[in-house]
């Protein structure tokens, strides 16, 4: 089981596919993990984006590139936002069971060689992490449009080990299911995972808040649309839509002992006489 957690994996979902392809690998000696997206054009062209991570640290790095005459390219940053180095992949070939590609650091030009193995996995490392945690995902199918999470993984980045397993029943996104910030205002960062999206804007999402006494972490019931969180305020705040934009709701919250305790609610109606917005009754 470790030796499996040493070993790459490489994500790649392609929109015009509604799928993810993973793959396992190795970067010369080194285990990293990689996932990425990757947008095709109609003329064979596209965008991408993405995250890896060396497998002794499993602190996401963030990617993004295109795939330009069958060559996919993807850029790591400093922290300036610079190019820092890049994963390149010449004959790229969604398809093909292997896939190899070349490591450059652009300041010393140190390569190193890409040997990757296509793989079906359904334990997907996610964008953001913790100090000394990271998230992997467990859905229940390879496409982007049609699966669902139904569980996050909270593990050890040093050691993979695992520290906690939440189930859950939310929309897939990808890599970037997964929020971390201190939605509680006590110092300490917690996470959340995107739930869904309804009409128009709104959003929701899960709240997960971080237990010192157990070290773990649990489920705020945190509920709301939109949710926005001021930590210099301590507030939250929520916004909500409906109709085409005519009527609107907005919400402001305090935090008290881990529950949302409401502060002020306004709701707005789009009026056609007056061209504008008034106060009606909140439902």
């Amino acid at each position: 089981m470790k030796q499996t957690l040493q070993i790459l994996t490489l994500l790649l979902t392609s929109f015009n596919l509604f799928g993810q392809t993973t793959y396992t690998g190795f970067i010369d000696k080194y285990p990293i993990e990689l996932a990425t997206e990757v947008d095709v054009f109609s003329d064979g062209d596209g965008h991408a984006r993405g995250v890896y991570a060396y497998s002794n640290h499993n602190t996401p790095i963030r990617v993004n590139g295109e795939l330009k005459q069958g060559t996919l390219t993807l850029f790591e940053k400093d922290e300036q936002g610079n190019n820092k180095a890049t994963l390149t992949f010449e004959n790229f070939d969604e398809n093909s069971q292997q896939l190899d590609g070349i490591w450059k650091d652009l300041t010393s030009n140190k390569q190193y060689k890409i040997r990757l193995t296509k793989n079906f996995g359904l334990d997907l490392i996610q964008s953001v992490s913790l100090k000394d945690k990271y998230f992997r995902l467990v859905v229940d199918g390879p496409s982007r449009f049609f699966s669902r999470v139904t569980g996050v993984k909270i593990l050890e980045k040093k050691t993979n080990k695992l520290i906690q397993h939440i189930d859950l029943d939310c929309q897939f996104l990808g890599f970037d299911n997964i929020s971390v910030g201190d939605y509680n205002f006590d110092g300490i960062e917690d996470f959340s995972v995107f739930e869904g999206s309804y009409v128009g804007p709104n959003t929701s999402s899960r709240y997960f808040l971080f237990d010192p006494k157990t070290n773990e972490y649990f489920d705020s019931n945190f509920d709301g649309t939109s949710l926005e969180f001021d930590s210099n305020a301590k507030k939250i705040y929520e916004h909500n839509q409906c109709c085409a934009g005519r009527y609107r709701m907005h919400a402001e919250y305090e935090v008290i002992n881990n529950e949302m305790v409401l502060v002020e609610q306004t709701c707005l109606e789009y009026d056609e006489t007056t061209d504008d917005y008034k106060t009606v009754e909140c439902e």
